[in-house]
């Protein structure tokens, strides 16, 4: 069910994705937006169609993402990422959360003696 919804999704996002470049620019932003040209479709009737399917096709978008999303939440409902954590073998729980040995001397550089300088000199 969920792989179904999916395919139809996105074979929606790319007919959007046609419908939008196909569209012709109004605002001649580009300089590239229309030209006179008799067509079957009037110029005012073709923008119009397009817009509707522009809106049809940007509504069952909506709708399919509102399906993936409540098939989502329905599927993950009553577990949680914690409960999908695998310990290894001979661990319990409660000593994976213990560190072995103390963070401290991990931390620490090595020892090079009582009179060593911190920062090396620039000499």
């Amino acid at each position: 069910m969920e792989n179904v919804v999916l395919i139809i999704h996105l074979l929606l996002a790319l007919g959007l994705i046609a419908v939008v470049l196909l569209q012709r620019s109004e605002g001649g932003g580009l300089g590239m937006g229309g030209g006179g040209g008799g067509g079957a479709m009037s110029g005012r009737a073709a923008a119009t169609a397009m817009t509707k399917l522009t809106w049809i096709l940007a509504i069952a978008f909506i709708a399919t993402s509102i399906t993936l999303t409540i098939l989502a939440a329905q599927k993950s409902s009553g577990s949680s990422v914690l409960d999908r954590i695998t310990l290894p073998a001979g661990q319990d729980a409660g000593a994976a959360d213990a560190p072995s040995s103390p963070l401290g001397s991990d931390l620490l550089p090595p020892a090079q003696g009582d009179n060593a300088p911190l920062v090396p000199s620039a000499d």
